[in-house]
């Protein structure tokens, strides 16, 4: 993901969340020597991934696929593509937090490997309210 990549990318995102990043939040994880990378079909951003690494662990920040074209294996491709990633690197765990509500996500990430280990009660902003976080890890080693 470069700079000239966030208009398609927050297109992308705007139409998946409610609540979601700002251009500058995407701006600053690049900034910040994040990995970013982003998946295409026929040339055109079809989702992307953000995520953080350090000192052996890394934290998948935010993984979306367009709303009209989940359920088609391109999360998994981008999952995939992000464990790839952190092995090269060596990484040992890998973290993420997802909704509660998120039940599809989930479902993925325990059949990718990953094990429930918290939870963040009121992580998320939801219109009035705000909603609980279960925390992921999966070891890489």
């Amino acid at each position: 993901m470069t700079r000239q990549d966030l208009g398609a990318v927050m297109e992308v995102e705007m139409l998946a969340y409610k609540h979601s990043w700002t251009k500058g939040i995407f701006r600053d994880c690049l900034q910040a020597g994040y990995i970013g990378v982003i998946a295409e079909r026929d040339s055109t951003i079809i989702g992307y991934a953000m995520m953080s690494s350090a000192v052996g662990e890394a934290h998948l920040l935010n993984i979306c696929i367009h709303p009209h074209l989940q359920g088609r294996g391109y999360g998994r491709q981008l999952l995939e593509h992000f464990v790839g990633i952190v092995r090269e690197r060596r990484v040992e765990t890998l973290f993420l937090e997802v909704r509660a509500s998120n039940t599809v996500a989930q479902q993925l990430y325990l059949d990718y490997g990953f094990n429930e280990i918290g939870f963040r009660p009121n992580y998320y902003p939801d219109d009035d309210k705000r909603e609980d976080a279960l925390v992921y890890a999966m070891s890489l080693l």
